[in-house]
């Protein structure tokens, strides 16, 4: 059988001792299709990013990059613009016959904030092979904000696979014919493309760009900031604004988005050839995500972009990503949406759930 783990089966890691922690896993650490991962008691300042390397481990290159270390069990901040190491709570002990990727939470994107996993013995980041056994490490970079952390916070989260389970293009249509994926033409090329909306219904405001300068953001502080503090609002009349060198923005795809209960999706960013420019951060999307089953009419992606070297027109309709779908093993006991907290169901343009609505 391949496919991606659900929430069912995740529990059944736990109790199998693949999946483990200190303190112990919660339930609310437990998605549709991944598992939330916990920030430990401390983080290292290091010189730069890095990997662990081949028959190395984290721990070890730490000893060659650290700055200092950070005591975060009274909450800390991460700088704007510096780079840290934090053990997560989690280990794994993977079979043979199961891999894992790691992500960036939604609300953790949306912030800037660079963060991804690294592992011992690591080549790549946010990817962890068959059989690993040892700890994981979030790297994180604070782009727009500096940020108050303290452990035990989630950031990032982990899905598992047996096998290969994503969709040819060939299955992804039939699929979008049986089950409308996307609102509007289908595009099926290395997955279903989605384009930017900056033609609203209603109004001019196309999206957000994060300010440079502003004051920390406590992540365990929801619906509490003013976004004009944080936000400037993004106004086109013509279909199309010009994206700045090193400048972050919120914006949103012109299709609604539907997953299917027993699949799950992952956001790609397009080529780099249509521009300067990408789609900065891959995220997970659960099953039941925008779908009818779930109370859904379909949801629309939220789009976190940096704009690379020069100058970029960015045009309304103009393809920026891609979302890849990939079968489960079999359908999460529970959906997106549905019996659970889901902050970003049938969403339009939204920042992150720290922020007042708009």
């Amino acid at each position: 059988m391949t496919g991606v783990l659900p929430s069912q089966s995740i529990k059944a890691l736990i109790n199998q001792g693949v999946l483990s922690a200190s303190p112990d896993i919660i339930d609310a650490q437990i998605q549709p299709a991944s598992l939330d991962l916990r920030l430990g008691t401390k983080a290292w300042r290091v010189r730069a990013s890095f990997l662990a390397g081949k028959d190395r481990t984290v721990l070890d290159r730490l000893s060659e990059f650290e700055m200092h270390q950070v005591d975060l069990t009274q909450g800390a901040v991460l700088e704007k613009g510096c780079v840290y190491v934090v053990p997560l709570m989690e280990t794994l002990d993977l079979t043979d016959d199961l891999q894992a990727v790691a992500n960036a939470k939604s609300s953790t994107g949306r912030l800037d904030l660079l963060t991804r996993v690294i592992t011992d013995g690591g080549t790549e980041f946010d990817r962890i092979p068959s059989g690993y056994k040892g700890p994981l490490f979030a790297e994180i970079c604070p782009r727009s904000f500096s940020v108050l952390v303290r452990p035990g916070m989630r950031l990032n989260q982990i899905r598992f696979r047996q096998g290969q389970a994503v969709l040819s293009d060939a299955d992804l249509s039939a699929l979008h014919q049986s089950d409308t994926l996307v609102s509007g033409t289908a595009v099926i090329d290395e997955g279903l493309g989605f384009s930017v909306d900056l033609k609203p219904a209603t109004g001019t405001l196309v999206g957000y760009r994060a300010k440079p300068h502003t004051g920390v953001i406590d992540l365990d502080r929801i619906g509490a900031y003013d976004p004009a503090e944080f936000w400037e609002e993004l106004h086109s009349s013509n279909g199309q604004i010009i994206l700045d060198p090193g400048a972050f923005y919120i914006l949103v795809s012109q299709e609604a988005v539907h997953i299917p209960p027993a699949y799950a999706a992952e956001m790609a960013p397009f080529l780099a050839m249509v521009g300067e420019f990408r789609v900065h951060y891959a995220g997970f999307f659960d099953p039941g995500f925008g779908h009818a089953a779930a109370g859904g009419h379909g949801s629309r992606g939220v789009l976190e972009v940096r704009c690379h070297e020069a100058p970029f027109v960015l045009e309304h309709g103009q393809v920026v990503g891609r979302l890849v779908y990939e079968r489960m093993l079999e359908q999460p006991a529970q959906i997106y949406g549905a019996d659970i907290a889901s902050n970003y169901q049938g969403q339009g343009l939204k920042l992150s759930k720290h922020f007042k609505s708009v």
